[in-house]
């Protein structure tokens, strides 16, 4: 096989592995819908991120998709996320720490688990507002 067509092979896997990220991400996204403990919004955004390298096509759906067009041009155009956002993000961290400290995890996974999710919290609270 000629290398241009290898490199056409590669890059053809490559874009449905892209592809395939982004309908996990999609699917995880829509079942936090309904389970508060799964966030939709950067899962959604990750999923628009895979379409852009993998499916043309996808991308362009979800992006003009109703439900998600607006989280998505924000996001993109000022990493803007809404402070309803924040205020849920924050609230389900704290809630999922307080729920493992009552389970009896131990120190070290409390310990991680509070270092990892202070991260994600400041992070979140850091960007700006819509």
């Amino acid at each position: 096989m000629d290398p241009v067509q290898s490199n056409a092979h590669h890059s053809r896997h490559v874009r449905h592995l892209w592809t395939a990220a982004g309908l996990i991400a999609l699917a995880i996204g829509i079942i936090g819908a309904f389970l508060p403990v799964l966030p939709t919004t950067p899962l959604v955004l990750l999923a628009a991120y895979c379409f852009g390298k993998g499916s043309p096509r996808l991308r362009a759906w979800i992006t003009s998709h109703p439900r998600f067009r607006a989280s998505i041009e924000d996001w993109e155009a000022t990493g803007a996320i809404p402070p309803k956002v924040k205020i849920f993000s924050c609230t389900i961290m704290a809630a999922t720490f307080i729920t493992s400290a009552l389970l009896g995890l131990s120190p070290i996974a409390l310990a991680a688990q509070g270092f990892l999710m202070g991260i994600g919290a400041i992070y979140v609270l850091t960007r700006p507002n819509r």
